[in-house]
């Protein structure tokens, strides 16, 4: 099995260059804006300037928009051809607020459906599963304050009795899921 490039690379950037799936972007978010003045960037070259910030050790857009006229292979990957015209923080969260959740989940099932029909051919094809409706565990698993009793009394005797709660949630929120898969061997079945 092949190892991928380190990230940050100018090898994996070259690497995932053809998986980004440009003309669905550009004509699927296209539009001209309502007001104001035509965009000077295509949606295509605005997602990849996106994946930037996972791609490379830069972490924030902030950052990202300073170093971008400096990194030529970023600027290649994203398609930026001028140096000095990149795009600015203002550009790619109007481009955000404009795609939304549901237009990047779009875009992200235009590159998974290709490696989920090839999948298919695998001879050890493994299922994920897409947890991005999953709800944090952010509120809900904090630290409790604890009551303070006088060292004598026993630890139940001054405690508020408080209603029980939910440990934990196990629903799944419209989870997106695809499925594929390809003949079981006889030799891998354990079952009769």
């Amino acid at each position: 099995m092949k190892r991928l490039p380190v990230t940050g690379s100018n090898q994996l950037l070259d690497l995932l260059d053809p998986y980004i799936p440009d003309d669905f972007i550009n004509e699927r978010w296209n539009a001209r804006p309502p007001r104001g003045p035509r965009w000077q960037f295509r949606p295509a070259q605005l997602w990849r300037t996106h994946l930037l910030p996972l791609l490379t050790p830069v972490h924030s857009l902030n950052l990202l928009t300073q170093l971008l006229p400096e990194q030529r292979a970023w600027r290649h990957f994203a398609q930026l051809r001028h140096r000095h015209r990149t795009p600015d923080v203002r550009i790619l969260n109007a481009f955000r607020a404009r795609v939304g959740v549901m237009g990047l989940r779009q875009i992200n099932e235009a590159i998974l459906q290709p490696l989920i029909q090839a999948a298919a051919f695998w001879q050890n094809a493994t299922a994920l599963i897409d947890a991005t409706d999953l709800p944090a565990a952010c509120s809900g698993f904090k630290k409790k304050t604890r009551v303070f009793t006088q060292p004598n009394a026993p630890r139940w005797a001054d405690a508020r009795s408080r209603p029980a709660r939910v440990a934990g949630l196990s629903v799944t929120k419209s989870t997106a899921s695809a499925c594929g898969g390809a003949s079981i061997h006889r030799r891998f079945c354990w079952c009769r």
